[in-house]
């Protein structure tokens, strides 16, 4: 922490002073200092143990690999830490780095040291994946390592912010780049959301030096130009705001600074204005004794200057989801100049700027257990992301973005991000009234769900019973949870029809067994396929992961001995007008049936192509010899290509599998093309007997009032 209670922190505008490593007995005594209680010999082993195993490992400014453990664990003891998350911090990158393993550290500092350590090794970088899944998946082991424990987190933000303030030293741009991005998109907002904001704003200033090194020089500059032309204007409105305090008696302290440039710079882009239309480049902060003194000093603040409308927030009444307590407002000093107002107690201040970690000082017997509400929202959302983009796009939404404050008609307060919608809030309430919501009330006036919401309005969900998410909410959402819980439903309820197509493909299959096929058999199939449940088996069938042919010899063990192979295998169709055994393939380009006029194409080592006599890819220009060919007599089980238009209505995909089955057609293939509400275009590959049928079938779908489209490919 700072070295006064009440003095400014250091600003991330100062170069960051890298002291001498820490001594072990110089750690110990500052664990001693705040815990007299501390196992001091533990955390003398544990001091020698990563001295010992890092061994003569450098980093890439040349000091010994295991300053950099020493250097988190004093980090950690800034905060007046446990005794275990001061042994965590030492040995955190023992497993990772060196020859140690968790069972080395259960055995040297017991289970609980040994699973925090392994909570932070999760965390470790996985170089075979892509740089979004490796973030990905590194984030995805980090919420999870949280979920268990807190102390984690704060081990690893430690970890991160003495990594940043030794990046310069990495000589890859490139990696300095990438280590900045990480740091600005995941470690700075997730220091903000648990209250530790002077670790997110020196992270936040230090990855902004890398990302936007020109910017970062030309604001510094400026910035150290108006401190050199200000002659201590900072100073003598710090002195003013005093003393209108003191004589309305209410015993103060002040200080002011100017903003980081990462702020400035923020601001600039989002008002689209430059530096010198910036007017409120200068902060203070008002320390008082009570919150009671907190809203008596804004009184005196806004009746000795005009403040300006709009800007005042109050986060004591209703504080941040981090737990943050202030009231914020902005002032006109002297006429022109604005300057932005922060106002809380010494112990606001403390959790303020240190958050979670305050919370878990040495003492505290109120621990949090690391399952706030946030978090609980952050592993709902890992547990629903499909694939990496999902769960960054989630958890970015989640983490990074300004609030809003809505209450339910009972007066429950949530935060949710700006932009949200009565969607957002519906799922931020219940996952399950979000999936049930089909209208709402903002202030007592129905609106649609799309509507964006306001600060501090009452907003109130119309559900009914039998309603479920649609898939047109992704356009309007913003909230992670709002979007991981919606694409979870699609996903369930496509999941659900195909299956629903499986199952008519199953009793058609089922149809030509010699046998009737009842539960034992179906049992005895479940067990051959490695299936557990008849929903899977039913599901692999209508995504046609599974051939009629396995199906039936599951089933009925030996029933398709007799039968002939299947498509693609050379004997179920036959061609006139090739040279005795040579192979032939059917074009996928074109997926020529019986009755379509054909054509051939040979190459050198290749089996002839077979194309429809119209296909488009005979007019590219293949370099090939062309021969002339037939449909055989006994010709049948072509695949043919569909491409179907269902509405997006429940039944429909039901009823397209039912026509196939009707017309004793096998499914080969299924995909979703695409999804424009209120149609999905299908492609489905159809096992058909000759054009007559495929036709027949073309004219059934079209019949069809699921049905909007249907042709062939």
């Amino acid at each position: 922490m700072c070295g006064k209670a009440l003095s400014p922190c250091r600003s991330a505008f100062n170069p960051v002073i890298v002291a001498a490593m820490l001594r072990q007995y110089e750690l110990v005594e500052r664990v001693l200092a705040y815990d007299p209680d501390a196992d001091q010999a533990m955390l003398n082993r544990a001091y020698v143990y990563t001295v010992q195993k890092h061994g003569a490992q450098k980093r890439a400014s040349g000091d010994p690999y295991f300053s950099h453990p020493v250097e988190v664990a004093g980090l950690m003891t800034d905060l007046k830490l446990d005794q275990e998350t001061i042994a965590t911090a030492l040995l955190h990158d023992t497993v990772e780095d060196t020859l140690a393993t968790i069972e080395d550290i259960e055995a040297n500092f017991g289970p609980d040291i040994a699973r925090l350590v392994d909570g932070v090794t999760k965390l470790s970088k996985i170089e075979t994946m892509a740089e979004n899944e490796l973030a990905a998946e590194n984030l995805r082991k980090f919420l999870l390592a949280m979920s268990e424990d807190i102390r984690v987190l704060l081990v690893k933000l430690a970890d991160r912010l003495h990594n940043m303030r030794t990046l310069h030293y990495i000589r890859s741009p490139e990696k300095r780049r990438r280590i900045a991005r990480e740091t600005m998109e995941i470690y700075a907002p997730l220091a903000e959301r648990v209250g530790m904001y002077e670790y997110m704003r020196e992270m936040q200033a230090l990855a902004f030096e890398q990302l936007e090194p020109e910017a970062y020089a030309t604001l510094t500059g400026r910035l150290e130009q108006l401190r050199s032309q200000d002659h201590g204007q900072v100073d003598a409105i710090a002195l003013a705001m005093k003393q209108a305090l003191a004589a309305a008696g209410l015993q103060v302290q002040v200080w002011g600074r100017e903003k980081q440039p990462f702020s400035i710079w923020k601001k600039m882009a989002e008002r689209h204005v430059s530096f010198e239309q910036v007017t409120d480049i200068m902060a203070f902060r008002v320390i008082t004794q009570s919150d009671a003194d907190c809203y008596r000093a804004i009184g005196v603040l806004h009746t000795t200057w005009q403040f300006i409308p709009g800007r005042f927030k109050d986060y004591v009444s209703t504080p941040k989801t981090n737990g943050y307590r202030s009231l914020h407002t902005a002032l006109i000093y002297e006429r022109s100049m604005r300057v932005e107002v922060q106002i809380r107690t010494n112990e606001m201040h403390r959790l303020n700027e240190f958050g979670l970690a305050a919370h878990w000082a040495y003492k505290q017997g109120d621990r949090p257990d690391g399952q706030v509400g946030w978090l609980r929202d952050l592993i709902e959302i890992v547990d629903a992301s499909h694939d990496a983009e999902e769960l960054l796009e989630h958890t970015k939404l989640a983490i990074y973005q300004d609030r809003i404050f809505a209450f339910t008609p009972k007066g429950a307060l949530f935060q949710l991000p700006k932009g949200s919608t009565p969607v957002d809030f519906a799922f931020a309430v219940h996952t399950d009234l979000g999936a049930q919501a089909v209208g709402a009330k903002i202030n007592g006036r129905h609106v649609p769900l799309r509507t964006p919401l306001n600060n501090g309005e009452v907003v109130e969900i119309v559900k009914g019973a039998s309603a479920e998410p649609q898939l047109s909410w992704m356009g309007f959402v913003v909230t992670g949870k709002a979007r991981a819980a919606i694409r979870r439903a699609v996903r369930a309820k496509e999941r659900a029809e195909i299956a629903a197509i499986g199952r008519q493909l199953f009793d058609e299959i089922a149809g030509r067994l010699p046998a009737k096929v009842g539960k034992k058999a179906i049992r005895g199939a479940l067990e051959r396929l490695g299936f557990d449940v008849e929903e899977e088996l039913m599901h692999a069938i209508g995504s046609s992961k599974l051939a009629d042919r396995a199906v039936m010899e599951a089933l009925v063990p030996g029933s398709t001995a007799d039968l002939p192979e299947e498509p693609g295998q050379g004997r179920a169709i036959s061609i006139k007008g090739l040279t005795h055994g040579l192979g032939f393939v059917l074009a996928k380009c074109c997926h020529p049936v019986p009755g379509d006029r054909i054509v051939g194409l040979r190459q050198k080592g290749e089996p002839v192509q077979v194309h429809a006599i119209d296909c488009r890819a005979l007019a590219s220009g293949i370099d090939a010899d062309w021969v002339d060919l037939s449909w055989g007599e006994q010709s049948f089980g072509a695949v043919g290509r569909l491409r179907v238009v269902l509405y997006h209505r429940p039944g429909t995909l039901a009823e397209m599998a039912g026509i196939f089955a009707k017309n004793h057609a096998n499914v080969i293939g299924l995909d979703l093309a695409q999804r424009d509400d209120p149609f999905h275009t299908y492609e489905v590959d159809l096992e058909v007997q000759h054009l007559a049928h495929l036709t027949r079938i073309i004219s059934s779908l079209r019949a069809s009032d699921a049905v909007a489209q249907a042709e062939r490919v």
